[in-house]
Order: C-alpha cells, then structure tokens, then sequence
C-alpha cells in the first residue's frame, strides 16, 4: 500500500495544473468568431508566443481587458503557434501571464484564406488587433503592436 501511495505522490507534479481549454479552430469557427452580432465591443489580437513583439504588448492587452471587466468588452486572443504546442508552448505561456481571456489556436495554414477575412489591409505580420463592435458598425484593424493608451481609447469611445 505505501509503495503505491509513494507511486501516487511522485506522480501527482507530472499532472499539468493548467485547466483553461484552448480551443483550436479553424477558418470556418474564425469566420463565425469574427461575424457576431452583438452588442459587445471585441478585441481580437493575433500572436503567437514565438513572436516577440507580441509577448511584450500581452501585458497591456490583459491590462486593459480587466479595467473594461464590468463592460461589455471581451479580449479574445486568437493564437498562431503550431497545433502540437498547444499543450507545452502555449499552455506554459497561459499559465505564465495568468491569462483567463478566451484563446483560440488557429488550425489553419493557408494564411491567404483567412487574412482577408480579417482585414483586407492586413499583410499577415504579427501582433495584430482587430477591434470590432457589431452592434455600432464599428471595425477597426491594426497591423503591430498596439499601444495600451490606443486600445484603451478605442474601447473608451464604444462603451459610452
């Protein structure tokens, strides 16, 4: 008996402590994500963990995400890393940076397919953010980082 609560016991540190789902989609589910209607604002930004920019700019996004906590805004992050990091890279990351946004793994390499969908303008470079608000007619694109002062006063002018 104490030989398996010993077994037990040093197994219990391999069980990962990262209980979010990351769900990964594909064009379709991105297609659906970027058509609702709602009278949400939604931030859309598109990164990867890789991407170093992206990572540096992650802290104002979860910032800005908590301050609008009470309003009807949702940051939803919308990953570009491999499929088969989903639950080492990405996770770890998640984990890392406390993030409880939503996170959608995008499944989809064929990037002329679902860029446009984004944004017509958008050359395919990361980080990028996509704020739209349905219910206003509001859509807005930028390509970079997003500064958290810029972000902050998109949002701003929406829920008021």
């Amino acid at each position: 008996m104490a030989r398996y609560l010993l077994t037990v016991l040093l197994l219990i540190p391999a069980i990962p402590l990262f209980s979010q789902d990351i769900e990964v989609i594909g064009i379709d589910r991105l297609e659906e994500e970027l058509n609702k209607q709602s009278d949400t604002v939604y931030v859309y930004n598109f990164w990867a963990t890789w991407c170093k920019p992206c990572t540096e700019e992650m802290p104002d996004l979860l910032k800005v995400e908590k301050e609008y906590t009470n309003h009807k805004m949702k940051l939803i992050l919308v990953s570009l890393d491999m499929p088969s990091q989903k639950d080492t890279r990405l996770a770890k990351f998640i984990k890392e940076y406390n993030i409880s946004s939503e996170v959608l793994l995008l499944d989809e390499p064929d990037f002329n397919r679902w860029i446009p969908m984004v944004d017509d303008s958008w050359t395919g470079s990361i980080p990028a953010t996509l704020i739209h608000a349905p219910g206003k007619g509001y859509r807005k694109f930028h390509e970079g980082m997003i500064s958290y002062t810029e972000l902050k006063s998109h949002i701003q002018s929406l829920i008021q």
